[in-house]
């Protein structure tokens, strides 16, 4: 936590500011936080799971330092340093929570891939156990060199950048399979074959990126699917289901006090609403707003990092947003405070499920990982700060309102897309766009119709269930990315399955989980993790020295 959790919180942050994206720390902590625990034998896969645990969390609270320099383009007046910790303490605190609230459904009911959990789980066993680690070197080893080659080429090689090459998302698409590859290319085709009606209609302006709108398009239908999923969960729970199941399909290991854990969730609900109004002074009803709409993001959220590895948090933050100004939000400095409330939260609570499914997979206690995740919490919040203070001092570039820039005026070496998004659509407070508020209705709709009929027809054969009737939770993967990631992601789908079908049998040494494809996806995945350090690093210090 105190040291390859700061390494990857200034990656993070430096990423951020940069790029306006992060590499998520899972991977690479837990491949280095597996080299600490090697000694212990198999059972040092728990130890890296802690490890990589508070690792990540620390990285994924340092990321949003950008909050801060969104303060800066807009000219906001910034709360004292000690106010904002205070802030984003109680804001992780409560992610944490919701996260842990929804791990029985995500990870244990739907059994979502998650497939950077799947690839931590995997190098942890493998990197822990010496048999599984002859099983495993070669396919894992290749793979991580594969991806850290790439990384490192990517900004190099002109037609990696061409043909927008991801390692990362090429290893999630061999981890998921042509299940759900397919339906993230048919999603992407079809939202890329629509952008001449969207204009047509006025929902995009013309040159704009398809995804500008097709992003809520694909938010409502998560939560369209999500309203019949969780449906007949409840249905089931209803009808005693879970009590019968619950001796022997609750081992020690998974088993948290559901009643201290809600007590957890309100109290650091009521903490959100005492620092924002009484430190921050913001409204309460937008802050309440901001926390009901957590319970629904995180779910969302959840169920798109568990299918395709994203987890769009910046659409979380645009969508409570576009809300908030639907019931009257019209000050952007309080659109930002609330807004962060989901950023923060949603980012903490997908976070949490990743590591959730590395430890279902691992049979990692869960009360001890939470503890793990509320320390990583703790000084990642600190840390969001300071970032954010060191970095602005030191490049004033980064202070620079790049929405009022023109073109040819925009930084090369500090984009920071994130930031750029987030105080455009805080700008656009005082213009009401309705149209917006369709998409995501009829994305419900669509999710809801596709999701229902799923479950009715219960389709098998392949051209049916990824073609005809695709998962809406894989289709979405297309309307949140450009049109070259879903055909990666897709690729990497269709790849491992191929290989998975076509590949001679041999005995089976590795758990149910562990193929090869998802092995070498993982190790993609990593190598790219450790390139993406490696550059933020050199990048860094180039620029200091």
């Amino acid at each position: 936590m105190l040291v390859l959790g700061p390494l990857a919180g200034v990656t993070a942050a430096y990423m951020n500011f940069s790029l306006g994206f992060f590499v998520g720390g899972q991977v690479l902590a837990g491949l280095l936080g597996s080299a600490v625990t090697a000694g212990y034998g198999a059972e040092g896969k728990h130890g890296a799971n802690y490890i990589q645990t508070a690792a990540a969390s620390v990285a994924s609270m340092s990321g949003m330092a950008v909050l801060v320099q969104a303060m800066v383009w807009m000219g906001l007046p910034q709360p004292p340093a000690w106010q904002l910790v205070a802030y984003f303490v109680c804001v992780g605190m409560f992610g944490v929570g919701v996260g842990m609230l929804y791990t029985p459904v995500l990870v244990d009911r739907l059994r979502l891939a998650f497939p950077s959990g799947l690839a931590v789980a995997n190098i942890l066993r493998a990197l822990t156990d010496t048999t599984l680690l002859r099983h495993s070197v070669k396919q894992l080893a290749s793979g991580g060199l594969a991806g850290l080659a790439s990384g490192l080429a990517a900004s190099r090689l002109a037609f990696l950048g061409a043909i927008e090459f991801s390692a990362p998302t090429f290893g999630a698409g061999l981890v998921v399979g042509a299940r759900i590859g397919v339906p993230a290319v048919l999603g992407g085709v079809i939202s890329w074959a629509l952008q001449p009606f969207f204009v047509s209609i006025g929902w995009l302006q013309a040159g704009d990126p398809f995804r500008k709108i097709t992003f809520l398009i694909a938010l409502g239908a998560i939560l369209g699917a999500a309203i019949v999923d969780l449906a007949l969960i409840f249905w089931r729970a209803w009808q005693g289901a879970r009590q019968a199941r619950a001796v022997e399909d609750d081992p020690e290991w998974r088993r948290v006090h559901r009643g201290r854990l809600w007590l957890w969730v309100v109290a650091w609900a009521a903490a959100i609403l005492a620092t924002g109004h009484l430190l921050l002074k913001q409204p309460l009803f937008f802050l309440a707003l901001a926390i009901a709409l957590v319970f629904l993001f995180a779910l969302v959220n959840g169920i798109s990092a568990g299918v395709s590895d994203s987890n769009p948090i910046s659409s979380a933050f645009v969508v409570s947003v576009v809300v908030m100004a639907l019931l009257g939000l019209t000050d952007p400095g309080v659109g930002l405070m609330a807004g962060a409330i989901l950023l923060v939260s949603t980012s903490v609570a997908c976070d949490m499920q990743q590591d959730r499914s590395t430890g279902w997979r691992l049979g990692t206690p869960r009360t001890l990982q939470f503890r793990y995740q509320v320390l990583g919490i703790l000084v990642g919040a600190v840390l969001a700060v300071v970032f954010a203070r060191l970095f602005m001092a030191a490049y004033p570039v980064l202070l620079q309102d790049q929405t009022l820039m023109k073109a040819g005026q925009q930084p090369a070496e500090w984009s920071s897309a994130m930031t750029y998004k987030f105080v455009g659509v805080l700008r656009s407070l005082t213009d009401d766009k309705p149209y917006q508020r369709t998409a995501i209705l009829v994305g419900i709709a669509l999710g809801f119709a596709i999701e229902l009929l799923r479950k009715w027809l219960k389709p098998r054969h392949f051209v049916l269930d990824a073609i005809v009737l695709p998962s809406p939770y894989a289709l979405s993967f297309g309307g949140f990315v450009n049109l070259p990631t879903s055909l990666w992601l897709g690729a990497g789908g269709v790849v491992a399955s191929l290989v998975e079908r076509f590949a001679p049998r041999k005995q089976r040494a590795l758990p149910e989980d562990m193929s090869g494809t998802s092995l070498f996806g993982g190790g993609l995945i990593a190598g790219d993790a450790i390139a993406a350090l490696a550059i933020g690093a050199a990048g860094l210090l180039s620029t200091v020295f």
